[in-house]
């Protein structure tokens, strides 16, 4: 008898233990990752914001400052276009795409369980939300709002014309290479890993469809078989 309940408290505790575990393998694990995801986005958005805020009070309506070795220049640029000034005089479409990607993004965001995808997703959301900020309290208006764009590279030796941008166009860029870069080497943001191998064994499991879906031959008598006589 006391065997027997020792057992089933083993049993029950064993039980409880695998729940716990899986619980933690389940819920903290990503919580964790999208708090990394959110904290990410958060620091991009108020660093490019506050940077903003701070070229425009200092630099706007002055000469652009030129910084030690030439290596970029300092001018206030308002942009009714896209990333890096493209697509300049469509500002309401973009206001309307940046708040699509903006919640695509956080949808795709809620099953993280890579830290290289928290950080990528992170930078692109901050990235987006920097600048739609700008689109929606800006002058001219709501919808309409010119970006502020403050960062000029100098002519290089093959490349002359440099857009001048800001940082949350820098978030975007970055995120975008990472996430080229992950997604090349397989890193998916569940946390998985897609190789060569793993595409083929997973090839190799797959049913073959097109014996499972053909026809039945026909349950008929061969047009040159004899008759059947009867007696």
């Amino acid at each position: 008898m006391q065997t027997t309940r020792g057992a089933s408290l083993s049993d029950a505790n064993d039980s409880q233990g695998a729940g716990t575990i899986s619980d933690a393998q389940t819920g903290s694990r990503p919580r964790r990752h999208i708090v990394l995801f959110g904290c990410v986005a958060l620091l991009a958005v108020l660093i490019d914001q506050v940077a903003k805020i701070v070229v425009v009070a200092t630099l706007e309506g002055q000469r652009p400052i030129e910084l030690p070795l030439g290596i970029s220049t300092l001018r206030v640029v308002r942009n009714a276009g896209a990333a890096f000034s493209i697509g300049t005089g469509m500002t309401w479409i973009f206001t309307i795409i940046a708040l699509g990607v903006a919640v695509a993004i956080i949808r795709y965001a809620k099953d993280l369980r890579s830290t290289p995808w928290a950080i990528t997703l992170g930078l692109l959301l901050g990235g987006a939300v920097g600048n739609l900020i700008d689109r929606l309290v800006r002058a001219p208006g709501v919808f309409h709002g010119h970006v502020v764009d403050w960062i000029e590279w100098p002519a290089w030796p093959f490349f002359d014309g440099w857009p001048v941008f800001n940082l949350a166009d820098s978030c975007i860029l970055f995120g975008g290479a990472f996430a080229v870069l992950l997604a090349g080497l397989g890193y998916q943001p569940d946390g998985s890993r897609e190789t060569k191998a793993s595409r083929e064994e997973a090839a190799e499991e797959a049913p073959d469809e097109s014996v499972e879906d053909a026809p039945a031959p026909a349950d008929r008598t061969p047009a040159d078989a004899a008759p059947e006589v009867k007696e």
